[in-house]
């Protein structure tokens, strides 16, 4: 089994791309009315162009609070951050450029973006219960290989909020999803940042004492 998912993994690095390769990836999509995936269809083209304004904006304006930043500068083991996502997910765009400026900030951490559709398996192998949901953020041991920890597709807050909503009305509705997109607006990626120190302080002990 452990042989199948070091594989899976291989593979997935190996069709992997860096963060700004994803950039420009989704930017000149967006200038070609197209998207990433193998569904192209106007409306996920329209949610392409909207996501290259959304993470040209975030590059730009993220800020990582000073305690946030000494943490992560902190960190000491060398691990890989394989992203999964598509050019038209919304949560991507706004979490995507969180964890490129985390990562930004300790070369022990190495980050690699990777597409959905292209890649089943490795994809099938971090459902979340039991959908395809991205962004999925896959953290692995640089030198062992081994997944060592799994986030997303959403952070903490904005999965709570979504799961109450869809327990109290059973799916969302538009209304719901604008609400969602200015709660990212208005948080800025910092609840990213916190689960993120909070996933490091499971992996490395000393990390957050």
């Amino acid at each position: 089994m452990k042989k199948i998912m070091d594989a899976i993994i291989e593979n997935g690095l190996h069709n992997s791309m860096s963060y700004q390769d994803y950039r420009d990836l989704v930017k000149k999509l967006s200038e070609q009315n197209s998207t990433t995936g193998h569904v192209k269809t106007e409306k996920l083209a329209n949610y392409t162009i909207l996501n290259n304004s959304r993470m040209k904006r975030w590059d730009k304006t993220i800020v990582v609070p000073k305690d946030i930043e000494k943490k992560i500068k902190s960190f000491k083991e060398q691990v890989t951050w394989l992203v999964i996502i598509e050019s038209w997910c919304g949560d991507g765009a706004h979490v995507l450029p969180v964890l490129n400026k985390l990562s930004e900030l300790n070369n022990h951490i190495d980050l690699k973006v990777v597409l959905r559709d292209d890649n089943p398996e490795l994809m099938d192998a971090f459902l979340t219960e039991g959908t395809k949901s991205i962004p999925k953020l896959i953290m692995i041991d640089t030198k062992s290989g081994n997944v060592i920890h799994t986030y997303g597709p959403r952070p903490s807050e904005a999965a709570a909020y979504v799961n109450r909503f869809k327990a109290k009305y059973g799916k969302l509705t538009p209304e719901f999803k604008e609400d969602l997109q200015h709660w990212y607006n208005t948080n800025k990626g910092l609840n990213v940042m916190e689960d993120v120190v909070e996933a490091l302080c499971r992996l490395e002990p000393n990390f957050c004492q």
